[in-house]
């Protein structure tokens, strides 16, 4: 289900794209990221491009997010540098912020405009990360059914 775009997201689309256009220059700095926390607080982050890959924005975000202390990020937004607009994030960066904020909201760039989807939209019949990890102390026969491996 998508929903209508509303007025804060166009303040955390106003933050990308003043940054693409002020801190993205050449090659190494191409997209901008803005994600506003449970608080209210938008926080910002360029990608970091590099030959032998790099982070997205989205992905410098969440660690900039982390060193500012803001760990529950609402809604986020990429934009492209060059005046390029809205960018979806890329399919690491999809299941990378399911992983982290399984309830995130993420703007996207749609044939009829703007729309801000669940990131569960984004990346459909998906698994969520931290599900699949195993507690230390959980083995053998002490593992949940889910955990116990299958014989042939």
């Amino acid at each position: 289900m998508t929903t209508e775009i509303n007025h804060v997201d166009h303040e955390l689309i106003r933050a990308a794209a003043h940054v693409a256009a002020t801190r993205c220059r050449g090659d190494n700095h191409t997209m901008a990221a803005a994600a506003r926390d449970q608080d209210g607080r938008i926080i910002t982050a360029v990608n970091a491009y590099h030959f032998t890959g790099g982070p997205c924005a989205e992905l410098v975000l969440i660690g900039t997010a982390a060193a500012q202390g803001a760990y529950d990020l609402d809604t986020i937004v990429a934009v492209g540098d060059r005046d390029r607009g809205v960018v979806p994030p890329c399919g690491r960066c999809r299941q990378v912020l399911l992983d982290y904020f399984p309830a995130l909201k993420v703007i996207v760039g749609t044939r009829d405009g703007l729309r801000t989807v669940p990131i569960t939209h984004l990346l459909p019949e998906s698994y969520v990360w931290a599900d699949h990890q195993l507690d230390t102390e959980v083995n053998g026969a002490d593992a949940p059914d889910h955990y116990q491996p299958k014989l042939a």
